[in-house]
């Protein structure tokens, strides 16, 4: 057997890149050089390592990175993220190679809400449109008739005609703040993001005491009580762009700890707090965003493994969910 085919076939089984890298690489420079040659994107979500940010292609949310999967023109999307993500990319460009450095990098809002176990719970509720948050596995799509973004939950539900009722899925954090955004009255599944979750009050509390002058702003999948203390509530991208546009000189942050690498090259004159969970770290990060790393990355694209492969029926019946996302996203200039 090749070093080639071992090398693959160590990927295939393990679902992860833990082959050795040569240290004496470049690997800015490798990977660059990989991308050339190989017509590859990299796309990277807010919430990835700096370095990984530095070098994408594209940087941005779930709302930007799933525009961008539609619209490029390479052969390979590297998606620097977790895999709810690649499977969204795959799904928007079913002919095209998508890569996710480990394969293990998931999410705990996904997993929070299994298809098998939502296909019975939608079963009550016949006449309800399902909206998912876009934060779900590509088979949940299929049982979803539109999907959100943070960026642009509102749009979506304000889309839906007042007579028809709604199951909103899968982050129930999120789903109750629509329901006080929009007014509208919808059956919520209990599902939640384990970065989101753990805000400490007490600590932010403090925090806001120690610096007054500081703005506090939130991540709406978090819970309730973190919200009602927020200046701002917004997505990703609607945090970064707070940031740069209001005059305040700090910012105590409550979403994953990875997005301040851009709030901090945006505005290098400004203060950073991030927000404490409620256990002995300093800050948030989500373990599954950060099982990427730029070995990874670097093996991956040299390998171009691991891949993301779905069954085509769960891309025949997912898409629609995501495209009448898009509509209405551009209908409002999102």
């Amino acid at each position: 057997m090749s070093a080639v085919a071992f090398a693959e076939k160590k990927l295939a089984q393990n679902g992860f890149l833990d082959l050795e890298v040569d240290p004496t690489l470049d690997l800015f420079e490798e990977i660059e050089k990989l991308k050339r040659e190989k017509n590859a994107i990299i796309l990277a979500h807010y919430y990835q390592e700096s370095e990984i940010q530095d070098i994408a292609d594209y940087i941005g949310d779930s709302l930007g990175l799933s525009q961008r999967a539609a619209e490029t023109d390479a052969d390979i999307i590297v998606f620097a993220g977790v895999h709810f993500m690649a499977e969204t990319a795959k799904m928007l460009s079913p002919s095209k190679k998508v890569l996710l450095p480990d394969l293990k990098a998931g999410c705990s809002l996904a997993d929070s809400c299994p298809p098998h176990i939502f296909r019975k719970f939608k079963e009550k509720y016949p006449e309800h449109v399902v909206v998912s948050y876009i934060n779900c596995t590509a088979e949940l799509k299929t049982l979803t008739d539109i999907c959100c973004t943070s960026t642009n939950a509102v749009h979506v539900i304000n889309s839906i005609p007042k007579d028809k009722e709604i199951i909103f899925a899968p982050d129930i954090n999120l789903g109750r703040y629509l329901v006080k955004k929009t007014g509208r009255d919808m059956v919520l599944w209990n599902g939640s993001c384990m970065v989101h979750e753990i805000f400490s009050h007490e600590k932010i509390t403090k925090l806001m005491v120690r610096y007054p002058e500081a703005k506090f702003i939130a991540h709406p999948e978090c819970e309730t009580h973190i919200l009602d203390k927020a200046d701002y509530i917004g997505s990703t991208s609607g945090l970064l762009r707070y940031t740069k546009e209001n005059e305040a000189t700090a910012f105590i942050v409550a979403t994953e700890a990875g997005i301040i690498h851009q709030m901090q090259k945006a505005s290098p004159h400004k203060t950073f707090i991030p927000a404490p969970p409620n256990n002995t770290c300093a800050c948030n990060e989500c373990p599954h965003m950060k099982r990427n790393t730029l070995e990874k990355l670097y093996l991956c694209m040299k390998h171009e493994l691991p891949e993301i492969i779905l069954p085509e029926w769960v891309i025949e019946q997912g898409v629609p969910s995501i495209d009448r996302m898009l509509e209405v996203s551009a209908k409002a200039g999102l």
